[in-house]
């Protein structure tokens, strides 16, 4: 974490974020509506998480956005000036947003190990640790693979849930 001067706690910032939780709940909200409700496995259809999620966010939402109102968060402790890595955010995303992207066509274990590379290289520049490119992207990229792989059999071969692969076969 980088030190920064201290941030500023403002009423009408903790408003801004309650309204910005509650219009994520309702995006998150029509995304559930859309979802089958057939109950599965236990009586719970696919729909079930997102409305939970929803739920969640708007129980959230309604209660920053209320305490927006009564001044804000005023016993918070003040901040101690540590703010986010962003270059290490970003990395994690592109690792993220790569594997959403990519898992159809080249396949899980290739994406899921691709997130694993970007994502352990934002941790490392996070953390401020030296990136050495060669020996770094060899290692993450082989315990990437290792990490992918078994879990891709074990949906696959085991649980018989259809994961994309790279092949029809089911092992790659």
């Amino acid at each position: 974490m980088r030190q920064h001067a201290p941030a500023k706690h403002s009423p009408r910032l903790q408003l801004l974020v309650g309204l910005g939780v509650l219009l994520l709940a309702l995006a998150m909200g029509l995304g559930a509506y859309g979802i089958p409700a057939q109950a599965g496995y236990a009586g719970v259809g696919p729909n079930f998480l997102p409305w939970v999620v929803t739920l969640a966010l708007l129980l959230c939402g309604v209660r920053l956005v209320y305490k927006a109102g009564r001044g804000g968060f005023q016993h918070m402790d003040d901040h101690s000036g540590d703010h986010p890595d962003w270059v290490g955010f970003v990395w994690l995303s592109a690792g993220l947003l790569l594997n959403a992207a990519l898992i159809t066509s080249i396949g899980f274990i290739l994406s899921c190990a691709l997130c694993f590379v970007l994502a352990a290289r934002g941790m490392r520049l996070a953390q401020g640790q030296p990136v050495a490119w060669r020996v770094s992207l060899s290692v993450d990229v082989l315990v990437g693979l290792l990490i992918a792989a078994p879990v891709y059999w074990a949906f696959t071969k085991f649980l018989g849930i259809n994961l994309p692969g790279l092949t029809q076969t089911g092992w790659l």
